[in-house]
C-alpha cells in the first residue's frame, strides 16, 4: 500500500475519542455520527484482545470458507473486522471471487465510513455493504457468519431467534464466531474483572470521569450475559459443536459449528 493510501485510511478511520471526557449529563450511546467518527480509537483503548480477535477472524475464516458461498459481517461498523474476513479468504487458497462478504450494519454513519474505508483498498474479494436490521436480514449459503460485539446489543428477547437463523443459513459444516463481553454471576469475580478491565482503559488513557460517564451510557444499551447462557443458546439454536477460542478480561470469542 502506498503512503498516500494509508494516508487517506487513517483520515477515514477518524480521530481520538473524546466524546465522554467533560462533566454533563450522558444520554444513551448511539452509533451515530460522532461515535463513527472515532470508533477505531475508542475499540483499541477500550476493548482488550481486539487485535487476538482480528487474528482469529482471519485464521477461522482460512480455515471453514468454501467456494461459492457467502461470508457474513453482522454489525459490521467501520468493516475492519470484513477486512479480516478477506484476509482470510485470500490466504485460504480458494477461488476467492466465489466468495462473497456481506457487511452489514444498522447504523448508516458506520455504513457510510465503511464504503469509504473498504473502498481504499484492492476489491479482490465481493463485497457487499448493507445498512439493514441483522435480525430480519436473511442468511443463505454461508460458511462462516461472524457476529462479534453485536449480539450484546440486540434485545436479549430476539437473540434465540436470531442464532436460530444464523444457524439456518449456515452450510453444513460452517460455524459462526461469536465474541462478547459477559459477566460473572459470582459479585466478587465481576468486581475484579470490572476493576482488571478499567485499569485496561486507564492504561490506554481514559480518565475517571470518562470510564464513569461511557458507563453510565451503556447501561440499558449493552446487556451482557455469562459464559453459561451463550453456551445453553448455543445449543437451543442447534449447534453441535463449540469451543471457547479465547477470553480476555471478560470479553469472549466462540467457534460454533454446525
Amino acid at each position: 500500500m502506498s503512503n498516500k493510501k494509508s494516508e487517506h485510511s487513517l483520515s477515514i478511520l477518524g480521530g481520538k475519542d473524546k466524546l465522554f471526557d467533560t462533566p454533563e449529563k450522558q444520554g444513551p450511546f448511539c452509533f451515530n455520527q460522532e461515535v463513527a467518527a472515532v470508533f477505531p480509537d475508542m475499540i483499541k483503548r477500550s476493548v482488550p484482545g481486539y487485535a487476538f480477535t482480528l487474528d482469529l477472524i482471519k485464521d477461522v475464516t482460512r480455515l471453514l470458507v468454501r467456494e461459492n458461498s457467502r461470508i457474513y459481517d453482522l454489525g459490521c461498523s467501520l468493516g475492519t473486522i470484513t477486512l479480516a474476513l478477506r484476509s482470510g479468504i485470500l490466504a485460504s487458497g480458494i477461488d476467492a471471487d466465489s466468495v462473497t462478504i456481506h457487511a452489514i450494519d444498522s447504523s448508516q454513519a458506520m455504513i457510510s465510513r465503511a464504503e469509504e474505508y473498504i473502498g481504499s483498498f484492492q476489491a479482490s474479494v465481493p463485497i457487499v455493504l448493507h445498512c439493514g436490521d441483522i435480525t430480519t436480514h436473511e442468511y443463505l449459503n454461508s460458511s462462516l457468519i461472524v457476529l462479534a460485539y453485536t449480539l450484546q446489543f440486540i434485545e436479549p428477547e430476539k437473540r434465540l431467534d436470531l442464532l436460530k437463523k444464523i444457524h439456518a443459513g449456515l452450510n453444513p459444516g460452517g460455524g459462526l464466531i461469536l465474541v462478547e463481553k459477559i459477566h460473572d454471576e459470582d459479585d466478587t469475580m465481576q468486581a475484579i474483572s470490572t476493576e482488571l478491565h478499567h485499569e485496561f482503559k486507564r492504561r490506554n488513557g481514559y480518565s475517571e470521569l470518562e470510564i464513569a460517564q461511557k458507563r453510565q451510557a451503556l447501561e440499558n444499551v449493552l446487556r451482557t450475559e455469562t459464559e453459561e447462557a451463550h453456551k445453553k443458546r448455543f445449543q437451543e439454536a442447534g449447534f453441535s459443536k463449540t469451543i471457547l477460542l479465547g477470553k480476555h478480561y471478560a470479553f469472549a470469542s466462540w467457534l460454533a459449528l454446525k
